[in-house]
């Protein structure tokens, strides 16, 4: 296994806005057993920080929400609705709570679908993505996409629910 297309800490090390469409077409790897599965990324979502009333951390720091104020480069791995676990890469320097959900792989839509297809759930959450040998990101082509308000956040203000932060691969 090569760790010479991992992307870099530096890369992650950037607001969720500014990472979410560069993930697009970056490769999702996971070892499962001995195959390496490698899927592009075809679609995210940012969340911006304490100010973003649909980010976790708009409430604070928190157990759950820790993972999120360390530097951009892990994973924050939750259970939504007590079924599906969702993947999501830490953006931003430390105690810059900002990240990217990962909604959709090539020939896979939706965030939950994914976690099950590729075996990822809450063992996997705070690993990360520049040591892992479980999960990682590797470099792709940038691909061309489309913005849309985010979806499933109607909990959050109206400023924030607009927002055009869903990044779909066309």
């Amino acid at each position: 296994m090569t760790k010479n297309n991992r992307l870099p800490l530096e890369f992650y090390k950037q607001s969720a806005v500014s990472l979410a469409p560069l993930l697009l077409g970056k490769v999702l790897c996971r070892k499962i057993g001995d195959e390496i599965i490698r899927l592009k990324i075809t679609e995210t979502e940012a969340y911006a920080g304490e100010q973003d009333t649909a980010c976790h951390a708009h409430k604070g720091k928190t157990a759950r929400t820790s993972v999120m104020y360390e530097k951009g480069g892990v994973t924050y791995i939750y259970l939504c609705y007590g079924i599906h676990y969702l993947l999501n890469v830490v953006a931003a320097d430390e105690d810059e709570p900002e990240a990217v959900l990962i909604r959709g792989l090539e020939g896979i839509s939706g965030p939950g679908r994914l976690t099950k297809a590729l075996q990822i759930d809450k063992t996997l959450n705070k690993v990360s993505l520049i040591n892992s040998n479980e999960l990682w990101l590797e470099d792709g082509a940038q691909l061309s996409y489309t913005t849309t308000p985010r979806i499933g956040i109607n909990y959050a203000s109206e400023e924030y629910r607009i927002k055009q932060w869903r990044f779909v691969a066309e």
